[in-house]
Parts: C-alpha cells; structure tokens; sequence
C-alpha cells in the first residue's frame, strides 16, 4: 500500500516541479539585447536638447523613484516637485534631472523664432529659461565635484549645454528691454525685473560706441560661402552683437558731402554671455531671484572664474564676420560705385576686423577691382581661426572706390591708413605698429606694391614733361598733381603678399571688351572737379607750338592696360629696402608653358615679380584668394613670418 502511495506522488510531484522550473525561467529578469553602434551614441548622447526626449540619465533618476519620462511629460510640476523633494537621489542626478525637467517645459513654452527676429518670450517660458540655468549652474559648482573633475562625461556635456542654452534665450529677452531703455534715454544699466527675477547686466567690456541694432544667436544661423567656423567649446552663449554700420556714402548737402569717417570698427561683435546665481552654497543658488548677466568678448579670455572654478570661455570667432559680409551690401556696392550708378564710396575706409590691439601685428587687406572686403572673406576667417595667429596678429581690411586712378586710390589708401594709425598710435611706439604685413589681391596688389615702393621723380617727370610748367601755375599743378605722383614707402612693413596683381597691367583691359567696360566705368564728380583747374592750368602751359590738349583722367580701367604710361612707369618703381614679398599668381589651366599662361585677366608676365621669397602658383581663375590652396599658402607665410620674429626676439 505504501509502495502504491509513493508511486502515485512521484507521478504527480515530478510535472508539477517540472512546470515550476519551465515558469521560473519563463518569468527571467535579464536578458541580453545588441547595442548598434547608432544606438550606443543615443543612449549616451541624446536627450530633451537635440532629441525632445528625456536622456537616458534623467530616465534612469525617474526610475529609481518610480517614475517615467511619460508620466513627467503628464505633468512636469508634480513630477519635478517629486524629484527635488524625494530622498535616495544623489545631489548630481537629482540637479541634472531637474535641469532637464526645467529644459523639457521652457522647450514646450518657447515660440518658435524666425531668423533676425526678436524673441518674444512669455513670462512663463523666460521662467522656465532661468530655472534651466539655475539648476544647470547648481549642478555644475555645487554638487560635490568641480567640471575639471568630471571634464570626461557626457553628463557634464549636457548640462553645460542647457546652461549655455538658457543664457542665450535670456540674453535675448534682456537686450530687447535693455536696448528700448536706452533708444528712451534711459538708464539702460537698471536692472530687469522679470516677474520674481531681477537681473543686472554688465555689458561694460565689450565697449560698445552705441546702442546695438540687434542681437544674433550664434548657434542659430550658418553661412554659405564661409568654409569653416572657429569656435571654442566652453561656457557661456556665444551671441553676435550688431551696430550701425558707417554711413560711407554721405549724403550730399548743399553741394558738398558730408564728410564720412575714415575708419571704425567691424560693425558686428562677436560675444559671450554668462549668468551668474547670487549666492555661495547650493541653499542659497536654489533660492535667489538675483542674476547677473555679464557679456565678454570672445577675444577677452579663455578662461574665466566661476564660483572660484577657472572654467574655459565658450567663444565663436567667425559668427560676428559671417553676419557683417551677410548684411553688408558690399556686393551690390562695389559695383555700383565702379560704374557711378547712385550712391556708391568715395573714399576708402579701413575696417578693423577686431578691437584695435597695441600688442598685435597689423595685417592689411586690399581688395581688387570692382570688389570688397568681401574678397578675403575665407582668407581673414582661417586666419583669425587660427589661435595662433589670432594672438599675433589683427586684420584692417580697406574698403575703396575701385573706379579712382590708381595714382589717386595709392594715395587716398595711404592717407586713410595712416589717419587710422595715427588714432591709435600717434607716436608709432605699439608693436601693432611695426612689423606690418601687406595682402593685395589684383588691382589691390598694386596700390599695395605702389604703397611700398619710392616713386622719385619718375612719376611727376612722366605727368608733366609735355607742359611747359612754370612759376605759380607750376606750384598750383605741384599742389594737386604731387602727392599723387612723389611718394616714399610706407614705413614699418616687413612682408607683402601680392596675389593675382597685374603689376605691368594686362592685355585684357585694352582689348574690345576691356574698352567697352572702360567707358562704362564713371568717375565721381567729386574728382573730375578736384582736378578741373589743375588740368586747365596744364592745357594753357602745353608747348609753343603743340596742340594744346588737357590731360584726361583716367579711369582704374584705363591704368590697367598693358600699354598706359602710368602702369610701365610704376611697374619700375623699387620697394622699400629689405621688403620680404612673396607672389601668388593663377593660371587657368595646368598645361603649357608657365610663362604664357594667365588666369583669365592677369597673365603671367605681369604678376610675377623678380625678388620674390617665394612664388606659388596655383591652378584657379582670377579669384584664386579664395581658394584652399592660396589660404594655405597665406597661412605659411604668415606662421614662418612669425617664427622669423620669434627667433630674432630670442637673439
């Protein structure tokens, strides 16, 4: 009986404890899932910024209270009510989840902005902006570890990220109530009281001359025809200040024109801005209602003290120039002012592309024919890119009116530059003043060869060898005609870089369609007026017995031809003694003799140069300063110019 009993339990226990063990290994907890490569990037990288979506961080601090990134989105108040008040969370996860939280509702508040204009943010949204940056900013400094000590994560990545955001947004609503104060005339240094926010702003370093027009966001806009963007991760918005361009194009009053300023600054600032909590532990970040909102220039500082951390200083170096070519009109401009339609130049004006700084290497930018500071526009960007050449050097850049005689522009150029210097260094005592570096490209190339070069008599014997010049009809033509045609090098440059220029002129500019441009170029009124009399003292001093004719004025088309007296004559002329010059010529095509070659309007003959340290050339139209190879070519020039000084500074 018992040995039945036994059999009919082991025929019932054994499927019942098989069953068990099916369920329990039914029922596993862990299980191995592949990771792709895209999906390994997400989980580490993504979250309400770039995706719209919690990051997996902020998921797994939910988690860990018994939450979900669905639940919060349910109602973001309870659920960043929850995580602040909860206990279990570390001091880290609890700041970074609540820093995102506050992203996740000013994201969901925010209007959507439309490129150059305001943003108008609700109270609410600008809230939610500042609870960002302040639960960012506590995470940061005051959760136990400096950012040096965590430099490597990804965390620290994404918070720096939603502070550097939400100071962005709010330096934008500050500017608009801090520059309607000032268009009042008010005191624009008063804080902004924002519904329990109060913020002061100290916009005092980057000396601004005005009151800005507008205030562009880095991060939101990218250039077509810049290559590249130079920037510095770090801390703090990266925003572009814009102000009133110079009005270079007066308007005549009463006959004359009012005079037009002789240099300025880019009209476009490149900015950092950075929020700073009142208080010194995290108690005291998490209550305040106190911000300040400083601005620095991206140039000022790489790094910076925050809460008595050094911290890089987030900086873009291209965003300021990229919006000035953007806005300029240089374009439209040049063109017109080279065939006098409305209103073009009428003199040059030096831009300078910084701040001037005493301590910093001038270069000089001169531009080509009917062309622009537009010209160098990758040029100057790689080299200020470059950190550097960044700190060595500083870029002016002249705008001029590129229908003039080139006798006229070398001068006019001249003049403009050395009032500019004479603004900044009166006594030629800085070192920004010293060891100048030249760039021209084409037409550019020459006036910057004329500039460096010791005329003599050569020109003015050549201007008025056919007259018979005498007495006070000689002074009077001597008055207008000599500065134009007597002239010494420029003093205090080392190095030139002619690119593309037709130092013996070109065949081009007199043949068929290079006399059809020339006619329709137009000179100003302003000049053909300024030398009217001189030209007719001339005409009454001709030869006895010579058909007396007055001279004409050329245009720059005119000088360019191959055959123009005044472009043989100066092509002779010598440089400045110890000059180091280099040339850059293009040709069109890579196949056929060198020396026949040309790059569409300059041939080869007439842009080489003898003496010259160096000559690259380059296969490319006439616009070959644009190109990657001459950039490059700039570049080592520049840095081996650079090291030269270096090694003579340490003898």
């Amino acid at each position: 009986m018992m040995q039945g009993l036994r059999a009919r339990l082991r025929r019932c226990l054994v499927p019942l404890f098989a069953a068990s063990l099916l369920l329990s290994s039914g029922c596993a907890m862990v299980k191995i899932k592949q990771v792709t490569p895209a999906d390994y990037a997400m989980l580490k990288r993504d979250d309400v910024l770039n995706s719209g979506h919690l990051s997996a961080l902020s998921q797994e601090s939910l988690s860990v209270i018994g939450l979900t990134a669905g639940q919060c989105e349910k109602d973001l108040h309870a659920c960043r009510q929850t995580v602040a008040g909860i206990d279990g969370l570390p001091t880290e996860q609890r700041l970074s989840t609540l820093a995102e939280l506050w992203m996740q509702e000013a994201l969901a508040l925010a209007p959507k902005a439309r490129m150059g204009e305001p943003v108008a943010l609700s109270d609410a949204a600008l809230d939610a902006w500042l609870e960002t940056a302040r639960y960012s900013y506590a995470y940061l400094f005051f959760s136990g570890r400096t950012p040096a000590e965590r430099a490597l994560e990804d965390r620290l990545t994404q918070v720096r990220d939603y502070y550097n955001y939400a100071a962005e947004q709010t330096a934008a609503v500050v500017f608009q109530q801090v520059r309607a104060r000032a268009l009042e005339g008010a005191d624009y240094r008063s804080p902004v009281q924002v519904d329990r926010w109060t913020i002061r702003s100290d916009f005092d370093r980057l000396q601004l001359n005005g009151i800005p027009r507008q205030l562009v966001t880095a991060a939101s806009v990218s250039f077509a025809g810049l290559r590249s963007t130079y920037r510095r991760d770090g801390f703090g918005a990266e925003l572009v200040v814009v102000m009133d361009a110079p009005a270079l194009a007066a308007p005549v009053e009463g006959g004359r024109a009012a005079a037009s300023p002789v240099f300025s600054e880019m009209p476009a600032i490149n900015a950092t801005a950075l929020l700073r909590f009142g208080g010194t532990t995290l108690d005291e970040v998490l209550a305040t209602r106190d911000i300040l909102l400083e601005a620095w220039p991206a140039e000022a500082a790489t790094t910076i003290q925050l809460q008595g951390q050094q911290v890089p200083l987030a900086a873009n170096y291209t965003a300021a120039y990229g919006v000035w070519m953007a806005q300029s009109g240089f374009a439209t401009e040049s063109l017109r002012t080279l065939f006098g339609r409305g209103q073009g130049i009428r003199e040059p004006h030096i831009y300078l592309m910084q701040p001037y700084d005493p301590d910093r290497r001038i270069i000089f930018m001169l531009h080509g024919l009917a062309s622009s500071p537009e010209a160098w526009v990758n040029l100057a960007n790689e080299i200020m890119g470059d950190p550097e050449m960044r700190r060595h050097y500083q870029i002016w850049s002249v705008y001029y009116p590129t229908n003039a005689p080139i006798a006229l522009n070398r001068y006019t150029v001249s003049n403009a530059f050395n009032r500019t210097l004479d603004h900044f260094d009166p006594a030629r005592t800085a070192a920004a003043s010293h060891d100048m570096v030249f760039i021209g490209h084409s037409m550019g190339g020459v006036i910057a060869r004329l500039m460096l070069s010791d005329s003599g008599d050569t020109l003015w014997n050549g201007a008025v060898e056919r007259f018979n010049l005498r007495g006070e009809r000689l002074r009077r033509v001597e008055a207008r005609l000599g500065p134009l045609t007597r002239f010494s090098p420029q003093p205090d440059v080392a190095r030139a870089v002619f690119i593309a220029s037709p130092h013996r002129g070109t065949d081009i500019a007199g043949d068929r369609l290079g006399r059809l441009i020339g006619k329709l170029v137009r000179l100003p009124l302003t000049i053909l007026g300024k030398f009217e009399d001189v030209f007719l003292a001339m005409q009454d001093a001709a030869e006895p017995g010579g058909k007396p004719k007055a001279p004409r004025i050329g245009n720059s088309i005119d000088n360019l031809k191959a055959s123009d007296p005044f472009i043989r004559a100066s092509s002779a002329l010598p440089l400045a003694p110890g000059l180091k010059y280099h040339s850059i010529v293009a040709r069109r095509k890579a196949e056929g003799p060198l020396a026949e070659s040309d790059d569409g309007l300059v041939p080869y003959w007439s842009a080489h140069l003898d003496g010259a340290l160096s000559e690259k050339v380059i296969v490319s139209g006439h616009s070959v300063q644009e190109t990657p190879e001459a950039v490059l070519e700039v570049r080592r020039i520049l840095r081996e110019d650079l090291h030269r000084q270096s090694a003579g500074a340490q003898r």
